[in-house]
């Protein structure tokens, strides 16, 4: 891996340096605030499934509100709308922070404020990223998603590690309160930033019927739903590490919460190598996205062979540099290989991706790791994503074969 300055042109525009610098602060919240709720739903219920739940409340709206939200997105300026979604958030946070302090003993109070916490997502999700598409030119967008991969793994480890040292001392309350108030620091990054400098997307004529448009676009594009497809299954039975990690460090690891903490890190530092590898390239590949796949896959796999923390940890940072290589790819493609106009709905349709892969991996992964064992979970999810895997390159390697209709198809597919 060679840095240069090409590793890093995004940050070239003043724009993308003010949202690069609010997005590390929030996303180091967010991750203090998901080891919380993670290790709060764990210690009342003492069930890695239970962890896997407060997942879905997360992702269900984002399922059956998310092509709205796009379409929102495609219709809206994008501004007012971010601004609105991490005013909501951070209220959310706070009623969290108020949930730990009274000591509360059943996670349903929490479940429902993840729930409310997903209709913002849904809602507002596309339009921060369409927002985050705006900020770069076009050229510059993959890099700006990679290194956005780095600012998202950097905040991790941040995240997480300030609050493994802080949940001892400080308690739940504290994290949940210190997550409130970081998306005031995007609120602020927006606030500064300079009109003339925005790269504005087309955007959708104000006419009945886009979320029906958005749904027959994403279901006429056979190359958009392999790819769709493939990402719920990686991320679903793949990379559901929430669920795993936890119940590896509470269960045969017998590391505890220091354990967990340990193997969230490392995963993170995993991502931050996997983000300055897709910086650096000059092009993001399907190609480059099915070999990275497979890679992970078997290592998955094999992770559940292991036999000591050290050893676990060790085959979590690949597969982590490896998937921010598939995921980044995948937004990459999606988006520049579709109509600006569609952009809201075509990340929408990510987002729907993303909360499938937590509604049916969380419970999933979970209730094997509860019934059978987190070892033997690792290993049926890393095979079922290796199967997946070929088979989408089987199916991408015909529609390659048979391109034809209009630009953006063929370009994908020319991008194979």
């Amino acid at each position: 891996m060679s840095l240069t300055a090409s590793t890093f042109r995004a940050l070239r525009h003043h724009n993308y340096r003010l949202w690069a610098g609010a997005d590390l602060v929030s996303i180091t919240g967010t991750w203090m605030q998901v080891l919380g709720v993670n290790w709060l739903v764990l210690t009342i219920t003492g069930s890695a499934t239970s962890v896997g739940l407060s997942l879905v409340m997360q992702a269900l709206p984002t399922l059956l509100l998310g092509m709205w939200g796009g379409a929102l997105a495609d219709r809206l300026p994008t501004r007012p709308v971010v601004v609105a979604a991490q005013l909501a958030q951070a209220a959310l946070a706070a009623v969290l922070a108020v949930i730990a302090l009274t000591g509360v003993r059943s996670p349903l109070p929490i479940y429902a404020v993840a729930l409310a916490g997903g209709v913002v997502s849904a809602l507002g999700g596309p339009a921060l990223g369409r927002f985050g598409a705006e900020v770069v030119p076009r050229e510059d967008l993959p890099n700006a998603m990679a290194l956005g991969s780095i600012i998202n793994s950097a905040g991790r480890i941040l995240g997480m590690s300030v609050a493994g040292m802080m949940l001892p001392l400080t308690g739940n309350a504290v994290l949940f309160a210190a997550n409130a108030l970081t998306f005031f620091a995007v609120i602020v990054a927006v606030m500064r930033m300079r009109s003339s400098e925005f790269h504005e997307l087309a955007a959708e004529e104000h006419r009945p019927g886009a979320v029906l448009a958005g749904l027959r676009y994403v279901a006429r594009t056979p190359w958009l739903l392999v790819l769709l497809a493939l990402s719920i299954v990686l991320g679903s039975l793949g990379r559901n590490y929430q669920v795993t990690m936890a119940a590896m460090s509470a269960g045969p690891l017998a590391a505890g919460a220091g354990g967990y903490g340990l193997l969230s890190t490392v995963f993170a530092a995993g991502t931050v190598v996997g983000g300055f590898l897709a910086a650096s390239r000059p092009r993001l590949t399907i190609r480059l996205l099915l070999i990275s796949a497979f890679a992970i896959s078997v290592l998955q796999a094999l992770s559940g062979l292991m036999p000591s923390l050290a050893a676990f940890a060790a085959f979590m940072l690949p597969i982590a540099a490896g998937a921010i290589l598939v995921d980044t790819t995948v937004s990459a493609r999606a988006q520049l290989d579709s109509p600006d106009a569609m952009r809201g709905r075509v990340l929408a349709a990510l987002g729907m991706a993303g909360a499938a892969s937590g509604a049916l991996g969380g419970p999933v992964l979970g209730w094997l790791s509860d019934s059978f064992g987190p070892r033997l979970a690792l290993q049926v999810g890393g095979v079922s994503c290796v199967v997946a895997t070929l088979l989408a390159a089987a199916a991408l390697a015909r529609f390659r074969k048979t391109a034809t209709g209009p630009a953006p198809a063929r370009v994908a597919m020319e991008n194979a």
